[in-house]
């Protein structure tokens, strides 16, 4: 391979085509107006009180903007006026509670419909189990359990009319 070394007149272009590129990023923080004298100024700092708004040719980005009007509002407090916020209205107060108020109901009202959800959730299940086991009452499946002394019974067809009677009151219940 070749040895890969830039002509210097390249590599001057190519920092000057980076120069130039970076400068708007730099430049967009920048006030720029025309004083009294008619002369165009640069500067991070907002022009001079008093400078008319014609004047003002560019301001910077919002974010800048706000940075710059913070010192502004210390000077002017420095100098004696004082900006003190007005106290809270009756209004204000009633609007807190309101929020506050609705904040609860809002909260409440989403327990509630997710407490009804899990219901629903929970009777679809139970829905389902009741049916596959009506599903295996009527196949005529052999189905035994546990009795009292934990022994081992098959369902004769008394029991077995029993617990269809309970599975099909399940369902009614459940699958609605």
């Amino acid at each position: 391979m070749k040895n890969a070394r830039f002509a210097p007149h390249v590599l001057a272009l190519i920092l000057s085509a980076g120069a130039v590129l970076s400068t708007p990023a730099q430049a967009s923080g920048q006030w720029k107006w025309r004083d009294a004298s008619g002369s165009i100024q640069y500067s991070d700092r907002p022009p001079p009180q008093g400078t008319p708004e014609s004047a003002i040719l560019a301001r910077p980005r919002a974010s800048t903007a706000r940075i710059v009007s913070k010192p502004v509002e210390a000077a002017s407090a420095a100098s004696g006026a004082v900006n003190r916020p007005s106290a809270p209205t009756a209004k204000s107060g009633e609007n807190e509670l309101d929020a506050k108020r609705r904040k609860l109901e809002e909260e409440e009202k989403a327990k509630q419909q997710a407490d009804e959800a899990k219901q629903a959730k929970d009777r679809a299940e139970n829905c389902t189990r009741a049916k596959a086991y009506q599903r295996t009452l009527n196949d005529g499946i052999r189905i035994s359990r546990t009795n009292s002394q934990g022994e081992r019974e098959i369902l004769d067809d008394a029991g077995r009319a029993d617990e269809m009677r309970r599975t099909l009151d399940a369902i009614k219940d459940n699958c609605q």
